[in-house]
């Protein structure tokens, strides 16, 4: 009689039969900043896009399993066409990837013809085919810097990282209009008001926010930038205006320092900013994905191959 499989029940089985489904099947775990600590603690690499882009080409798995969203899933599918990429959840989607719909995007476009067009990660495989470039929060800056002076610039799909960038850059570019939802979450006047209550504490930002936050930040970079920042600051307090997941990993890089979540609008039971999406995907979904091997994410071949050169271009210029 066929032994019956059991499904695991505590949190350390499921720990135990991931680990023991990625060696079996050859899997890489590839996780995101925002994830779970679970999920970041069991990754065999945890990064931002940018680093987890590179981690996704570099790979020799035969599975890739992104436990982020779906454009990054994508995006690892768009780089490695023969391996499998499965993400624990389908529906972990992104708001910012969403504000960009194909057929509006391809209208905007062409109503620029002479515009280069420099596109976020945080977009769909359908938008990343109609551009010319792919960056990240971490390269964006070196990437528009290294476009010809004379010539013009679709910026897409975060205006507010598009306005982030034109300080920066000084560049006159033209954005679309799209955005975080989890950035654009931060509420000031909970902000000012938790700084008076930590008045030593450095108030750091992802350029992903609203520029009324971004003015009083005293540094604004991408997540891993962030990262970095906490560890080589002097400081021994900081209030962080991103997705809430990156204190995990930060507070144990720096785990004598105070890191206080920034507040968003709305009363919620972390009085944080979290990403709905990112936190989706939990441990059981990730063994059911393994197990199973799905679901996949698949790229339509002719798209897959027009949205590979912007990639191939941003991995080119952030050498």
């Amino acid at each position: 009689m066929e032994e019956l499989e059991l499904q695991p029940k505590t949190k350390t089985e499921y720990l135990d039969e991931i680990v023991r489904l990625k060696k079996e099947k050859n899997a890489v775990l590839l996780a995101h900043y925002y994830q779970e600590p679970d999920i970041q603690d069991i990754a065999d690499f945890v990064g931002d896009s940018l680093g987890l882009s590179r981690k996704a080409a570099e790979t020799n798995a035969d599975i890739i399993v992104f436990a982020g969203v779906h454009f990054m899933a994508e995006t690892a599918k768009i780089i490695n066409p023969t391996k499998k990429v499965i993400l624990p959840d389908v529906n972990a989607g992104c708001s910012l990837a969403e504000s960009a719909p194909a057929g509006p995007f391809k209208k905007f476009i062409d109503a620029h013809p002479d515009h280069i067009v420099v596109t976020y990660i945080n977009c769909t495989a359908e938008i990343k085919a109609m551009s010319d470039i792919i960056c990240t929060s971490s390269n964006a800056v070196d990437i528009i810097n290294s476009i010809p002076k004379d010539q013009k610039i679709i910026c897409a799909p975060d205006r507010n990282l598009g306005e982030y960038l034109i300080q920066q850059t000084g560049r006159d570019m033209v954005l679309w209009d799209g955005a975080c939802m989890v950035h654009e979450a931060f509420a000031m006047d909970k902000i000012l008001d938790l700084h008076k209550e930590n008045p030593q504490a450095k108030f750091i930002a992802h350029p992903e926010s609203q520029q009324q936050v971004l003015r009083v930040a005293s540094f604004v970079g991408s997540t891993e930038k962030l990262l970095n920042f906490v560890q080589t600051d002097e400081s021994e307090e900081f209030i962080v205006a991103t997705e809430a997941g990156i204190l995990h990993e930060m507070q144990k890089r720096v785990p004598n320092k105070k890191l206080i979540p920034a507040p968003a609008k709305e009363d919620n039971t972390c009085s944080c900013s979290e990403c709905h999406f990112m936190k989706m995907n939990t441990l059981e979904k990730l063994y059911s994905c393994l197990k199973n091997e799905t679901p996949e994410i698949d790229v339509p071949e002719e798209i897959r191959k027009k949205a590979l050169v912007p990639l191939e271009r941003m991995f080119e210029l952030s050498k």
